[in-house]
């Protein structure tokens, strides 16, 4: 996990060396202790034209034994719309790890005009991407969120984009009414975090609120 400050001087460095990547993360990605390279650092980011939205994913490799029936984020183009996030600036050697993490999802280019970045944004030279899932081969009852999933995509929002943001994320989040399943206690989901007692009770208050369904 990273949380010192940006250098700048870096990044602008490591860009022109052609060494730079950024990518925009939407969902676990958005939670730092999830990222499992040595990031250069991260920043809390907006990007327009995309929406964000729940899809069913019926082999989605969380678990190292077998195939888990679960429904993940992904992003869909959409002119109208934007979406908050974390922009995540990494070695351009470790893109291919973040491939391998982001199975089954296809590498866009975001054009720099479309992005909203904390601080002084993407250094020139630095290509920036988001990741959209392959379209789905299932329905949302056969796939549950895995609640492990959600809790760690929760505590990222409210991290970087605070109470109003994660509020923002529950509602302007496409399919929310998938049916969770309740595996907080023993975790499916391999980047799982912990939480606080506050950040559970928080968490289920704004779900409950939304009209969230659990499953066992």
């Amino acid at each position: 996990m990273q949380d010192r400050p940006v250098d700048d001087g870096t990044l602008s460095r490591l860009a022109a060396e052609g060494a730079l990547v950024a990518y925009f993360g939407y969902g676990s990605l958005v939670n730092r202790e999830t990222l499992r390279t040595h990031i250069v650092g991260a920043r809390p980011a907006r990007v327009s034209g995309w929406r964000r939205e729940w899809q069913p994913r019926p082999d989605a490799g969380l678990a190292a034994d077998r195939a888990v029936h679960a429904s993940l984020l992904t992003v869909r183009p959409a002119p109208e719309s934007e979406i908050d996030g974390l922009l995540v600036f990494d070695h351009v050697d470790n893109l291919a790890a973040v491939d391998l993490r982001e199975n089954d999802y296809q590498r866009r280019h975001v054009p720099l005009e479309t992005l909203t970045v904390l601080g002084d944004g993407v250094p020139d030279g630095c290509p920036v991407y988001i990741y959209e899932a392959d379209p789905p081969e299932a329905s949302p009852e056969e796939c549950p969120i895995l609640q492990s999933y959600l809790d760690a995509v929760l505590k990222g929002f409210l991290r970087e984009h605070g109470l109003e943001g994660l509020q923002h994320f529950i509602r302007g989040t496409a399919h929310f009414d998938t049916p969770i399943l309740g595996d907080r206690d023993w975790p499916i989901y391999p980047r799982a975090v912990s939480l606080s007692l506050k950040d559970r009770a928080l968490f289920d208050r704004l779900l409950q609120e939304n009209g969230a369904r659990y499953v066992a």
